[in-house]
């Protein structure tokens, strides 16, 4: 009787562990879930702030200040730090058109690796004129859309819910 009693709790324990094995499962598999969802959204959200902060970046250079108002600005240091006017106007028109439009490309999520390179491109071209033209100038503007940058880029792909280019890859 009691070697009886002895299997049945035996039993009664494998099923107990079974069972907190099972529960584990499907709690990993929901945390999974959950933690995959605040991941496309923490990339939904960073995305779409990162677009609007460049396409209005973009939008005031090519509509309200103008490049030739962008070259203006910038002429004067350039020609002290001996910048030929021809590279200044290229690197005016490619940050304001890079930034226009890829600003239009984060928001609806559209060749976002290659658009977040074009960015991060610009910011180099950004960072180096302004660093050759004033070698202590600030950085609370270009540091902080760089971060973002990177981040974006270190989310996988999968993360992209949101975004024509998952809706593209689903056909």
């Amino acid at each position: 009787m009691s070697s009886r009693i002895y299997r049945l709790s035996l039993i009664n324990k494998l099923f107990y562990r079974l069972s907190i094995l099972r529960l584990n499962v499907r709690a990993n598999h929901y945390f999974h879930l959950m933690n995959d969802y605040k991941l496309q959204a923490a990339e939904l959200i960073v995305r779409l702030f990162v677009g609007i902060l460049f396409l209005f970046q973009g939008y005031d250079k090519l509509f309200k200040v103008k490049i030739s108002g962008v070259i203006n600005t910038f002429t004067a240091d350039a020609e002290r730090s001996h910048i030929p006017h021809v590279f200044l106007s290229l690197i005016a028109y490619f940050t304001s058109i890079a930034e226009f439009v890829g600003g239009i490309f984060l928001l609806l999520g559209f060749c976002v690796t290659v658009t977040l390179y074009t960015l991060g491109l610009d910011l180099l071209l950004v960072c180096l004129a302004f660093t050759y033209m004033r070698p202590m100038w600030d950085m609370k503007y270009v540091f902080p859309r760089l971060i973002l940058i990177v981040f974006l880029l270190l989310i996988p792909e999968n993360y992209s819910f949101f975004s024509l280019d998952h809706l593209l890859q689903m056909k």
